[in-house]
C-alpha cells in the first residue's frame, strides 16, 4: 500500500491547507520526509508521545498499529463516511478537509493531535476509505 505523497499532491495540500494552523506541522514534516506517510506519523508520534520512533511489535508499526486501531473506530461510523465523501465530491474545499480532520480527532480514542490526524485523513483519501477499510482489516486467524 502506498505510504507516499507525491510533490504534487504536497503541494495541492499546502496550498489548501494554508489557513489551517495545526495541518502546519504535519505539512512540514511531510515535506521533510518527502510525502513519507508513515515516517511523518511516527514523527509527529514521537514528538507528541515521546515513544521511541523505531516503535515495532511482531512486525508491525506504530503506523500500522494505528491505522488498525482506526479502523475499527471509523469504518462503521458513518459521519466520518460522510466527510470523506462531502470532500471527494469537492476536493478544493479546505474546510471539508479540516471537517475530517476534526472529525477524526472528535471520533477517535487514540491520543492523535491535529497533525497527526491530518496525516491520517490525507492517506485515507489518497488510498479511498473502503480500500482502507478492507486493507486494514484484520486477516482471519489460521487454527
Amino acid at each position: 500500500m502506498d505510504h507516499q505523497l507525491t510533490t504534487a499532491e504536497l503541494q495541492e495540500t499546502s496550498q489548501l491547507l494554508q489557513n489551517y494552523a495545526p495541518a502546519q506541522e504535519a505539512l512540514n514534516t511531510l515535506k521533510q520526509h518527502q510525502g513519507n506517510l508513515d515516517a511523518s506519523f511516527n514523527e509527529l508520534w514521537t514528538s507528541a508521545v515521546s515513544t521511541p520512533e523505531t516503535f515495532a511489535r511482531d512486525g508491525q508499526s506504530l503506523w500500522q498499529a494505528t491505522l488498525s486501531v482506526l479502523r475499527d473506530e471509523l469504518c462503521g461510523d458513518e459521519s466520518f463516511r460522510s466527510k470523506i465523501l462531502d470532500y471527494n465530491k469537492n476536493p478544493g474545499s479546505a474546510s471539508l478537509l479540516t471537517g475530517a480532520v476534526i472529525t477524526l480527532i472528535e471520533l477517535t480514542t487514540l491520543p492523535l493531535n491535529p497533525a497527526m490526524a491530518t496525516i491520517v485523513v490525507l492517506y485515507i483519501l489518497k488510498v479511498g476509505l473502503n480500500i482502507f477499510c478492507k486493507y486494514t482489516e484484520p486477516s482471519p486467524s489460521k487454527t
